[in-house]
């Protein structure tokens, strides 16, 4: 098995570089995107990873979200177009929003689907419908529930590298066979079976065997929400980009260097996930600048 490439400021930039806003230029030209997820006691899932897309910046942001608290994410997220989808009886999102998903993406670059999702079989067919009706021209970053619910299976060889995964070690067991093995080689695994691009802890890895290493990050990630602000901020490159490799490598360099901004400041473990938010945009300067 290839040594992954460890990759680095430098590599990022010349391998996958992002390119400044000009000072002419406005929200669309930076990207739109679309987060789809929070089920009815999630709310907080969308706003992470929303927010996240916007701090390392794209331009325009719409959240579909469980109609239960859209008026409250609406408010809370002025920066965004929030839209209610129908819930469930136990308040997962339903799969009669399937067709309302389909042509908010339409509208826009690349779609976060996933966090905050609840109800195994209802999220499966509401994702598996979703799946479906996408195009050829839409980036997706797919999280949580809508990796770990079947849709992925169901939908093996149709997906495509415009795809990326980004989950954590006990939602790739749900995909594997086992996890033993290091990052990136279940990355691969992950990556090969699914025909994605797989970003697994420090690990990146392309259907085509490609892998990469992030060297940095710590402990103090593994805390509730961190992994919507890592897909949210890969969604938010691959809106920005254009390119769903750049969205996995710059999405998770960029987490665990806001990480690391965080652990120097307070300690290892103990900051929350919302505070990585504000350290995105500083992160994103020092590793263009």
């Amino acid at each position: 098995m290839a040594e992954p490439e460890v990759v680095h400021a430098h590599a990022l930039q010349s391998g996958w570089p992002l390119r400044a806003p000009q000072g002419t230029s406005d929200k669309e030209e930076r990207g739109a995107v679309l987060v789809v997820g929070g089920a009815r006691g999630m709310p907080g899932a969308v706003l992470l990873g929303g927010i996240a897309s916007l701090r390392v910046g794209a331009g325009k942001l719409t959240v579909a979200t469980s109609d239960a608290h859209s008026a409250a994410l609406g408010t809370s997220m002025p920066e965004a177009g929030v839209i209610g989808l129908p819930t469930t009886a136990s308040g997962a999102i339903s799969p009669t929003g399937v067709d309302h998903v389909v042509d908010l993406a339409s509208k826009v670059d690349a779609m976060l689907l996933g966090p905050g999702l609840a109800d195994p079989d209802a999220t499966k067919d509401f994702v598996s419908g979703v799946l479906r009706g996408l195009d050829d021209s839409i980036l997706v970053v797919l999280d949580a529930m809508a990796v770990t619910c079947g849709a992925l299976e169901d939908a093996v060889g149709d997906l495509g590298r415009r795809f990326v995964i980004t989950p954590n070690l006990t939602e790739a067991g749900y995909l594997l066979d086992d996890t033993d093995g290091d990052d990136h080689e279940l990355a691969m695994q992950l990556a090969r079976r699914y025909g994605v691009i797989a970003v697994l802890n420090s690990a990146v890895a392309t259907p085509d065997g490609e892998t990469w290493l992030v060297a940095k990050g710590n402990p103090g990630l593994g805390t509730s929400g961190s992994g919507d602000v890592l897909a949210g901020t890969a969604v938010g490159i691959a809106a920005r980009s254009g390119d769903p490799i750049a969205a996995a490598l710059w999405g998770l360099t960029l987490h665990r260097a806001a990480g690391d901004r965080l652990a120097a400041r307070t300690g290892p473990v103990g900051f929350l996930a919302r505070e990585l938010l504000d350290e995105l945009p500083g992160c994103l300067r020092d590793l263009t600048g």
